[in-house]
């Protein structure tokens, strides 16, 4: 049995088997016909299903350069690994399986065992499994209830230290660092625009201009 999603031009099946467990979903988002760039996450029996284009500079763009300056910034001061998109990440008290927009491991996280990779059936790692440090979502217009309720209660429940998320929808650009509490997530306080980063150590601001263009343009300034 299979779950049809009906987009605008085509239509998509999910097996019944994906939805029956982590265990389940995790060996068939491993192995699967969907079409490339699509994005899937299991959290508890559901599953979501984003095949939507992304918007050119605020998810796209934002989601580049927020990324760019951390992989910097973790190779620089040599902090650990940074991964954006297409990385499969694994919790089992979670029972979360999906594809954050960016994800962070530091060595200390590696070291002390508190993640695994999985072996590809062809050749290197396609999965992370265990608790990340931090992890990205950026908001689309699809995303809105996922990101802000179902995976914040989730990357918590994973013991993710650090949700970091960005919606540029509309005119400004909204960043938030949310620190893992003892019943959820809390929002950082800004100390003149800034978010201080538990994780990396620094803090940082996110602006919104405009490029010459006349495009969006956004940097994540660090200190």
């Amino acid at each position: 049995m299979s779950v049809s999603v009906v987009l605008e031009t085509s239509t998509i099946h999910i097996p019944e088997r994906a939805r029956a467990s982590l265990a389940s979903f995790r060996e068939w988002a491993g192995n699967n016909d969907l079409p490339e760039k699509t994005r899937v996450d299991y959290y508890k029996g559901e599953v979501w299903v984003d095949m939507g284009k992304e918007q050119v500079f605020t998810h796209g763009l934002l989601k580049t350069r927020i990324s760019t300056t951390l992989d910097l910034l973790v190779q620089e001061e040599d902090l650990g690994t940074y991964w954006c998109n297409s990385i499969l990440v694994s919790n089992a008290e979670a029972d979360l399986s999906g594809i954050p927009d960016g994800t962070f491991i530091s060595h200390n996280t590696f070291t002390a065992g508190l993640v695994t990779l999985t072996e590809g059936s062809e050749e290197g790692f396609t999965e992370i499994v265990g608790t990340a440090d931090m992890v990205l979502e950026v908001v689309s217009p699809g995303s809105v209830l996922k990101d802000t309720v179902h995976l914040r209660q989730a990357y918590w429940e994973a013991g993710i230290a650090e949700y970091w998320l960005a919606d540029a929808r509309g005119d400004g650009v909204a960043f938030d660092i949310l620190r893992r509490g003892p019943k959820g997530y809390v929002a950082t306080r800004r100390q003149g625009g800034w978010l201080k980063s538990a994780v990396f150590g620094k803090s940082f601001r996110l602006l919104r201009t405009t490029d010459r263009s006349g495009n969006p343009k956004f940097t994540l300034d660090v200190k």
